[in-house]
């Protein structure tokens, strides 16, 4: 059976691990590349991360945090994956990867500097030798356009893009998403177009050249924003925990600690005022529908906070529930990892060796979520599968 009738049946490959048998190259540094072939990896191709001699990835050497001696960052991207160490400035090794992308890879994803893998031969063009070849690109600002050459990174596109404009409060300093949102985005990008192209070379027997960049995950994430303004003339600003568009929607704040209300519709908005003692606010016609509430953003706001101060965040939880209002505590990341449904979906996957735990893949296959089967890799631990 090819690989590609195995693609299109799913012979041979367990339910959880639909990618099982598929060889992909990891030309990859940092986040992008990297989560997107820790993605693939999950779902159980076998990912080789090509790194540099001596000192890898840089992200072996972000931290500390550093756990049992190596970077956590590094494992946080890097677990179920193989390692090639290879010099691409020495000719042989170069040759080398290059023979093994044509005759044994089903697909590249490389994020290195804007030039470089054309420079060494290791780019596209690999295609003509291996037509079935699915390559992508991933680079900072895209692949055409004044600024394709240049350099980039998660909080530089959250800046550029527009991102840091609308996340924070006005009159505050700009602050910066606090997970990497960009990155990890456009690591997904890269794997939704691979596994599209894989479906296409699966009927037609062709390859193909995908191109994503940073920049364009970073225009996507503000494209409500854009839209918005496109629509109003009105340049969105920066609104901490709220919505522009929807009110009451946003943090407040308990006697004891913050907590989230989304009253998204008129209905819900109803619910929370019968909760907070107010059932009037259903026909007070500046309270009527969505557009008057957000004409009346202050004054709705302060209502809510002023009930909300006078009880413990519990106690508002608990209400709501019963209520049927969505709203949230805002936990600590302690809190995330110590609360019941964080258990109950056994995100948290030890290593094999029981000594480190990374958060899995949030998709499951007939009940089973994708298996950590390899701890993050020692650096060049399997160069000999491109080298011989």
């Amino acid at each position: 059976m090819t690989q590609d009738s195995q693609t299109a049946t799913g012979a041979g490959r367990p339910a959880h691990q639909p990618l099982k048998g598929l060889v992909v190259v990891e030309l990859g540094h940092s986040v992008a590349a990297p989560f997107a072939g820790k993605i693939l990896a999950d779902l159980g191709a076998t990912v080789i991360k090509i790194e540099k001699p001596g000192k890898g990835d840089d992200t072996r050497q972000w931290g500390p945090p550093f756990w049992h001696g190596d970077s956590v960052a590094f494992g946080v991207y890097n677990a179920n994956k193989l390692s090639a160490a290879i010099d691409i400035k020495d000719e042989n090794q170069c040759a080398a990867l290059r023979d093994f992308i044509a005759t044994k890879a089903d697909v590249v994803l490389q994020n290195m500097r804007a030039g470089l893998v054309e420079k060494y031969r290791i780019d596209a063009s690999l295609r003509e030798r291996n037509p079935r070849l699915v390559y992508c690109n991933m680079g900072a600002f895209g692949a055409k356009g004044p600024l394709s050459h240049k350099p980039g990174y998660d909080p530089m596109m959250q800046a550029f893009g527009g991102i840091m404009s609308i996340t924070g409060e006005e009159g505050r300093p700009p602050v910066r998403v606090g997970a990497s949102i960009v990155d990890m985005s456009t690591g997904m990008w890269a794997v939704i177009g691979i596994l599209a192209a894989l479906q296409r070379r699966a009927a037609t027997g062709e390859g193909s050249v995908i191109d994503t960049s940073l920049f364009e995950s970073t225009l996507c994430w503000v494209g409500s924003a854009c839209s918005n303004y496109l629509a109003s003339g009105e340049v969105p600003t920066r609104r901490g925990t709220e919505m522009p568009f929807l009110v009451p929607y946003k943090i407040f704040e308990a006697s004891d600690g913050y907590l989230l209300i989304a009253a998204g519709n008129d209905n819900l908005f109803g619910r929370l005022g019968d909760a907070l003692g107010h059932p009037e606010w259903r026909s007070d016609p500046r309270f009527v529908d969505n557009p008057a509430r957000v004409a009346h953003r202050d004054l709705v706001n302060s209502m809510v906070q002023e009930i909300v101060a006078t009880n413990t965040r519990a106690h508002w939880i608990e209400l709501f529930e019963r209520g049927r209002v969505p709203s949230a505590g805002l936990q600590t990341i302690n809190e995330v990892l110590a609360h019941p449904q964080t258990h109950a979906l056994e995100m948290l996957q030890k290593t094999p060796d029981g000594r480190k735990s990374f958060m899995g893949t949030p998709l499951t296959f007939d009940g089973v979520r994708p298996p950590m089967e390899r701890a993050p890799p020692d650096l060049g631990a399997d160069t000999k599968l491109i080298q011989g």
